[in-house]
């Protein structure tokens, strides 16, 4: 798969499961990023949850996609809770789902998450070997 066969398999498939690190254990959850020109992904989460704690423990994350075909992708990266303000705006403009939750990108109960990638693995089912990329 190339970049440009990944990212759009991350814009068409619009969620993907999330994975943190609470102590020695996993924690998967469904997630909508959403991904910037730059390579980042945007997650918008409320204040108080349990994956604000797991990235400030361990900043390592791992989000993966896959489409109906089982064409996938797995995004490693380092998730950072940020105040900027700018990308706030850009999810909540491009997430129209979560006006159902937060009344505006400065809704106090909304935590932005922002995960710079590192390294993406995808596959097909015809593929025998993931191919190794990076989104930036």
């Amino acid at each position: 798969m190339t970049k440009n066969d990944v990212i759009d398999l991350i814009k068409d498939a619009g969620y993907c499961t999330l994975a943190t690190i609470e102590g020695d254990q996993p924690k998967v959850r469904p997630m909508m990023p959403y991904l910037t020109e730059e390579g980042d992904l945007l997650v918008a989460t409320f204040k108080g949850k349990r994956i604000l704690e797991q990235v400030q423990a361990n900043p390592k994350i791992e989000a993966c996609y896959i489409d109906r075909k089982m064409n996938f992708c797995r995004v490693s990266g380092i998730a950072q809770i940020s105040d900027d303000e700018s990308k706030k705006e850009m999810i909540f403009n491009n997430a129209p789902m979560l006006r159902q939750y937060f009344s505006s990108p400065q809704d106090e109960n909304l935590v932005l998450l922002v995960i710079e990638t590192k390294t993406v693995e995808a596959m097909t089912p015809q593929d025998r070997n993931p191919t190794v990329l990076s989104l930036k």
